[in-house]
């Protein structure tokens, strides 16, 4: 955990870091470091992991339903996003969101797993029939890390109008992309 908190507040910070760095910050060597993780890519997966885990947590704890459960679920990702910086936007792929998922890519399970539920009931809510990897592809769409800061950024807008903003557009394009598949 020390060198995937470590990951987390470099990056976070805005900044890019070698393994070294990492285990600098971290309090350890290089070679331990090398141990648990083969790559920065391989920490920062982790610690997405956990963030994402806080969201399952987040999500599993909720007790309301329909788009007011997507509503919560949403804004607690956006506050996670922003809240742990520029460390949300490093990992990439050359892979789509949906084959990371569909392969298994732990960091993106683990979210997609606090989604099921929140899609789900806002589907039932929409009158729509459930839209399954689509949604989460949507979801995705709207909901990366990259376009929240943008939106922060360039409009000059608060986590809670981007929030607002997103979930309202989001459950719009659910309803569009299940009009269209008829």
């Amino acid at each position: 955990m020390l060198l995937v908190d470590a990951a987390g507040r470099l990056f976070g910070a805005g900044r890019s870091a070698t393994m070294s760095e990492i285990a600098l910050e971290a309090g350890i060597s290089s070679a331990t470091a090398y141990r648990h993780f083969t790559s920065v890519d391989d920490v920062l997966a982790a610690y997405r992991f956990e963030v994402g885990r806080e969201l399952l947590e987040f999500s599993r704890s909720q007790e309301t339903e329909g788009t007011d459960l997507l509503n919560a679920v949403c804004t607690k990702w956006v506050h996670l996003v922003v809240q742990h910086g520029e460390s949300m936007v490093h990992t990439r792929s050359a892979e789509g969101y949906l084959a990371r998922v569909r392969a298994g890519a732990y960091y993106l399970t683990v979210q997609a797993e606090a989604l099921q539920r929140p899609l789900a009931e806002a589907s039932k809510a929409l009158g729509i029939p459930h839209p399954g990897d689509e949604a989460l592809f949507l979801w995705n769409g709207f909901f990366d890390p990259r376009e929240i800061y943008d939106l922060i950024r360039s409009l000059d807008l608060t986590a809670e109008q981007v929030s607002a903003r997103l979930v309202r557009t989001f459950t719009a394009a659910l309803a569009g992309w299940s009009a269209s598949r008829s």
